[in-house]
Parts: C-alpha cells; structure tokens; sequence
C-alpha cells in the first residue's frame, strides 16, 4: 500500500478571550495508507475530533499540512465523507430520499435511471431494502446509522471518516454494525479513520491504532500494527494471542497516561 494521506506538522489553536491559545493538538505527523482501516483512539479532550474535523475540512488546521493524493486539504470535498455518532438524517424524508440527496448533491450528471441504481445499490449493501420507504423516525437507531454509513459511502469517497459512529448504540447493535462495515469495507476498498473509545473496537476493526496522548497539545503517542488476517470473527479473536498482545498495548497505554494525569 502506498503513501496516500498525509497530516505533516499539524497544530490546532482555539483563541481564548483575554488568555493564551488553548492548543488541542501538536506536532502530529502521520501518513494513512490507501484501503487501510485505522482508528484513534485516547481519553476524552485529547484532540481525537479534532483531528477527523481537520481531515474532512470542516476545521482547518493552525499550522501544518493535510494532504490527500498530493493534493492539500482546504475544507469539505465529496471524496472525503463523514458518519456522526447522531445519524444527521433529515426527519421528513425516507431512508431512499435522504441517500438519493446526497447522491443527487455529488453526482448531478446521473440520469433518472442511473440514480435509481445507484441508491438502491447502497440501501442493499447495509440490508435496508425492506425500510427504504420509511421515515427516520420509524426505524431503529442501528438502523439510521446504516442509512449513514450508505448516504456516506453512495457518494464513492475515497476516504471515510467516522467519529464514535456505534458509541450511542447498546453493544449487540453496535457489534452488529461492526460486522457490516468490516464486510463493506472488503467490497468497497476505500480507506476509513474511525473515531473510538472503545479499546475491542479498535482491534477488532483497525490495520493500525492511533494513540494520543491527553490534552491539551496531544499528539500522536504510540501507533499499534494490528497483525490479524481479514476477515475476522470477534467470536474466534477472543483467545487470538496477537489480539491479545494488542488489547494489552491498548490498555496499557490509555492506563499509564491517565495515571500520569492523576499524579
């Protein structure tokens, strides 16, 4: 895999009234590989959404570079997509017409036909046939969030972004919607940054995990490889030494700087 997308040298500052800049991230240097899964992951305040709104243009950086493909970041662009924690449906229209717009949006070239296709395709890849004719407010919250991830991934995004997209759903949702997108991503080979506090998530998911040190001017503390063949069954990975290993590294990282913080 080749170098695809970079953050070089990247700071973020918030004024404050009448103090010094609070800075929530510093000197984070990464590069992010084409088709790889990562997640970040750290404890609360550590700049891990700042980071994912840099990426996707919708914060711009203080200082430093994000590059995607040789090309810098400056603000929101349709191959970079992005699934909230809160679904972010628009309540009066169903689960096909909240795609479609995102669709319509995007590709506006697309005939009646061809945008039919195509919105119908991704409502089957999250296995919401049966529900695209209801309203958000008639489905399950694993359900709106499948409609999240297929408006996010209609739009063909070369990378797609995803900030603590399961944490508000109980955990049998939640490892549900794991086992989709893992699947999804297999079919569709584009990159995905996950946004994570959950430490089986991001093995489970994950080609690396990200680990940040706390805010404020949190970088980047260690970057765990995640050595487990695809596909993966959380049920067999359970014993898996090398998940082990890593659920440990996990741990014991996110332990050891909050007891540093404690001290």
């Amino acid at each position: 895999m080749s170098k695809f997308l970079s953050l070089e040298g990247i700071e973020k500052r918030f004024p404050i009234s009448g103090k010094e800049d609070y800075v929530a991230v510093t000197d984070v240097n990464l590069e992010i590989k084409e088709n790889e899964i990562i997640s970040i992951i750290g404890h609360s305040g550590c700049g891990k959404s700042t980071l994912l709104n840099m990426i996707s243009g919708l914060d711009a950086q203080t200082s430093g570079a994000i590059i995607l493909e040789n090309h810098h970041i400056q603000g929101p662009g349709p191959e970079r997509a992005v699934v909230f924690q809160n679904h972010s449906l628009l309540p009066w229209l169903s689960v096909y017409q909240n795609i479609e717009m995102a669709v319509k949006k995007v590709m506006p070239q697309l005939g009646a036909h061809e945008l039919r296709q195509r919105v119908e395709h991704y409502i089957s890849m999250v296995n919401l046939d049966h529900a695209k004719d209801k309203l958000p407010g008639e489905i399950s919250g694993g359900m709106k969030q499948r409609v999240g991830i297929a408006r996010a991934l209609s739009i063909t995004p070369k990378v797609l972004l995803m900030d603590e997209p399961f944490g508000a759903l109980d955990s049998l949702t939640r490892a549900n919607l794991q086992e989709h997108l893992m699947r999804i991503q297999q079919k569709v080979q584009n990159t995905v940054v996950i946004i994570t506090h959950d430490i089986d998530e991001a093995v489970l998911l994950s080609d690396r995990v990200i680990m940040m040190t706390n805010g404020p001017q949190a970088t980047i503390g260690e970057i765990l490889e995640v050595n487990l063949p695809r596909p993966r069954n959380r049920v067999e990975l359970q014993q898996n030494p090398e998940y082990i290993r890593c659920r440990e590294a996990i741990l014991s990282f996110l332990y050891e700087k909050f007891a540093k913080d404690d001290e």
